[in-house]
């Protein structure tokens, strides 16, 4: 029997609104599961308990009344600490921020309340959201609910893992240099990186952020399918003036040709065989449904992910780096060395300089997908890396920072990608990434989806440790 934290997003919602399941029902059973499994993984941070089984109670009087539920009447979502929820900290993971209570809603949260998403805890992240581990001195280490001895990923590990646990079924997360993606890749799940400007952004608890995080910051979702990657897309997509750089965009664009590049390593990035056995399984898939797949070297991805660090970079070390050392957390502060190392002192002649270098770079990767509307390479040159591996030393650092090539090149150009889960690798997660035009989520939800319907689907875990 399927236990009602099993299912899927848009399963539930369909439950709900039809009156199979009631939300109230759907809302205790995830709450029951949190209180069962999260002290063991440490993904919910700040429980929203009390608020969620209000909210349930609304949607079911509103059914009872005959009104029309939203798209995601009654899903159980979490929401990452790190954007505005009425009511709780902004902490990003800091302790200097943990009295930084947001007084309402930032757009994606207020989209999922309005699509009829019932939020049911706030999820972890590092400190500064500045990692691909979650672990910090405010709220603590979050744990793989998979294999509690490899990452969850980060920034957004505590979405991933409260996914991956069945604490909700769908999470949020947010990404500047694979943020959604990796801990998506790391728990087994999928994770959808939209286009900069598709889902509406801002945080009145803060300044707005400078131009590195403006051009390459978005939020997400991640999720167990592909069609709750496309239900929580849609939700958080709608329009909120509050953003100027949303764009309204239709999420169906015209149509196009069936055409995709693979690629296994791109500018020679290394790459373990389980990954590349995971993207030749990928490609045969997309063959199967009737695209054409060749293996081509796509455009410049490491010029993309040197830009990527001086954006990023340069206005954390102008904007930042005070607050890091005041807040004083060892993790944080060793990545940070490490990635200004990587990316060198940004002034004002290396910004300019990054800037025009990005649309050199931005062009030639349009007119790649104009040809090949759908890429086909790694998420991770490595299979999920073992907790904390990135602050064990300097070298520890730049195997990890390496093999994350294309989680920090691909948000310098602006477009979408997607990291979807195919399976394991003697118990280990592993999956391959998709790479469409921007604003052609669509293309990436149809070549998603006929791989997963070729592969094994994503399952809810349970920790297996004491």
């Amino acid at each position: 029997m399927t236990e009602i934290w099993q299912m899927g997003a848009a399963e539930i919602a369909q439950a709900v609104r039809q009156g199979a399941l009631s939300a109230t029902e759907v809302t205790k059973a995830h709450l029951a599961r949190i209180a069962a499994v999260n002290p063991a993984i440490n993904a919910i941070v700040q429980p929203c308990e009390a608020e969620a089984l209000a909210t349930a109670a609304q949607i079911d009087a509103a059914r009872a009344q005959g009104q029309n539920l939203g798209p995601m009447a009654g899903v159980p979502v979490t929401i990452k600490v790190n954007v505005d929820q009425a009511g709780h900290a902004t902490t990003n993971g800091l302790r200097l921020q943990q009295g930084l209570v947001a007084e309402a809603d930032s757009p994606v949260v207020a989209n999922l309340r309005r699509a009829g998403a019932v939020i049911v805890g706030r999820t972890n992240t590092p400190a500064f959201s500045m990692r691909w581990f979650t672990n910090n001195q405010l709220h603590g280490q979050t744990l793989n609910p998979r294999n509690k001895g490899l990452t969850p990923g980060g920034s957004s590990g505590g979405a991933a893992a409260a996914v991956a646990a069945g604490l909700c079924a769908l999470g949020h997360g947010t990404d500047i240099a694979g943020s959604i993606r990796y801990p998506a890749y790391a728990c087994g799940l999928h994770g959808l990186r939209p286009t900069v400007g598709r889902i509406p952004a801002y945080n009145a608890s803060g300044a707005d952020r400078f131009i590195g995080a403006q051009m390459m910051a978005v939020s997400g979702p991640i999720a167990r399918s592909m069609a709750d990657i496309e239900l929580g897309l849609a939700a958080m997509a709608q329009p909120d003036p509050r953003d100027p750089w949303y764009v309204p965009t239709p999420l169906q664009g015209a149509a196009y040709e069936r055409r995709a590049a693979v690629c296994f390593a791109p500018d020679g990035m290394p790459v373990v065989p389980a990954v590349q056995a995971a993207l030749a399984t990928a490609a045969d898939a997309l063959r199967d449904a009737g695209w054409r797949v060749e293996e081509v070297d796509c455009p410049p991805m490491r010029a993309a992910a040197e830009l990527n660090a001086q954006l990023w970079m340069g206005e954390t070390q102008f904007g930042a780096a005070q607050l890091i050392a005041r807040e004083g957390d060892p993790d944080a502060s060793f990545a940070f060395a490490q990635m200004s190392r990587h990316a060198g002192q940004v002034g004002f002649a290396e910004l300019m300089q990054a800037l025009q270098a990005r649309a050199g770079l931005m062009r030639q990767w349009d007119m790649f997908l104009a040809q090949h509307p759908l890429l086909l390479c790694p998420v991770s040159g490595q299979l999920p890396f073992a907790q904390q591996q990135d602050v064990a030393s300097p070298e520890a650092f730049d195997a990890v920072y390496e093999a994350q090539l294309t989680q920090r090149g691909l948000p310098t150009l602006g477009m979408p990608a997607l990291a979807l889960a195919t399976g394991s690798h003697e118990g280990q997660p592993v999956g391959v990434q998709l790479v469409a035009a921007r604003w052609r989520e669509d293309v990436l939800l149809a070549a998603g989806t006929a791989i997963e319907a070729a592969s094994p689907a994503p399952d809810v875990a349970t920790p297996d440790w004491a």
